[in-house]
């Protein structure tokens, strides 16, 4: 690798854990109410009653349980997605003999971001297996699922480990990488095609302000969870529930909820998911962003 690809790396690298530290800052509360009603979708009838049941559970912190797996999970994972797509952005280029500074067309842009995801997929498992553990730490108990819960990230980890060794980190990876490459072929995808949009006016989407960036991030989020939301339902099923025993697969797993609980149940806790991609999203590429912008200036002045 060439400095300037170095450096170029270390430079996304660190715009997407910025990125990734304003997404959770500013959804945890929605995530949360997600995973609960799509791992125990019978104990709340809706997004309201799910968030007073948690309040009078648990008070406010309840919102915020696995706020620092959560935390970790998305800096490791935007970190390694936006290094990684701006190495495939750059492997895209080659394979269509385009020059290195060429602009990609809003498809390839997508595609990239999709290959991207199989590596950010690699470190995101096994952080955010700990998070919808933590998050639907009381409802297995209330459920008879574990008899005694664990109240911080370091149990649930150490349990993981006693339980299925360094491997048991990885379950629900399948479903994870499932998920992550045709959702951010959507989310990049969208988000380049919004910011095509607001750019059509003769601007470069390098001038874009702060609103058409959030809107445009928003766009790409909704499109993601849109797409991939049954999958990710699943996946939460198997990661959370794995801690009562090993379960039947991704497939098994998607067939076993479509049989006894109906399609409908797959889509348990989209209403919060949706609402929390809006300002999460937006706030993730506000940062990076603008992160990133400023990181390039600092170099370009050097």
């Amino acid at each position: 690798m060439s400095p300037h690809s170095a450096i170029q790396a270390a430079i996304d690298l660190t715009a997407g854990a910025a990125g990734g530290t304003a997404c959770v800052l500013t959804g945890q509360p929605f995530d949360t109410a997600k995973v609960k009603m799509q791992t125990f979708p019978t104990m709340y009838k809706g997004l309201i009653d799910c968030a007073v049941k948690t309040y009078n559970q648990v008070g406010l912190r309840g919102y915020y349980k696995g706020t620092s797996p959560a935390l970790l999970a998305n800096i490791a994972e935007n970190s390694v997605l936006f290094m990684s797509y701006g190495f495939c952005q750059r492997i895209v280029r080659n394979i269509a003999g385009l020059d290195k500074t060429a602009t990609l067309s809003d498809l390839q842009n997508a595609a990239a971001g999709s290959v991207a995801s199989v590596f950010a997929a690699m470190v995101l498992c096994p952080t955010e297996l700990v998070k919808c553990r933590l998050q639907a730490m009381h409802e297995l108990q209330v459920s008879g699922k574990i008899t005694q819960g664990q109240s911080t990230a370091w149990s649930v980890v150490k349990d993981i480990v006693r339980r299925d060794g360094p491997f048991g980190f990885y379950q629900g990876l399948t479903s994870t990488i499932c998920r992550e490459m045709p959702g951010y072929f959507l989310f990049f995808g969208g988000y380049e095609l919004s910011r095509s949009f607001f750019a059509s006016g003769g601007k470069s989407k390098d001038e874009l302000g702060p609103f058409a960036l959030m809107i445009s991030g928003a766009f790409g989020g909704v499109a993601l969870w849109l797409a991939i939301y049954p999958v990710d339902c699943v996946k939460s099923r198997i990661q959370v529930l794995s801690i009562t025993g090993k379960q039947a697969g991704f497939m098994g797993t998607f067939s076993s909820i479509v049989k006894n609980e109906g399609i409908l149940m797959l889509y348990s806790g989209l209403k919060p998911t949706l609402i929390r991609a809006v300002p999460a999203n937006g706030s993730l590429f506000l940062a990076y962003e603008y992160s990133r912008k400023l990181m390039m200036q600092q170099i370009d002045s050097c």
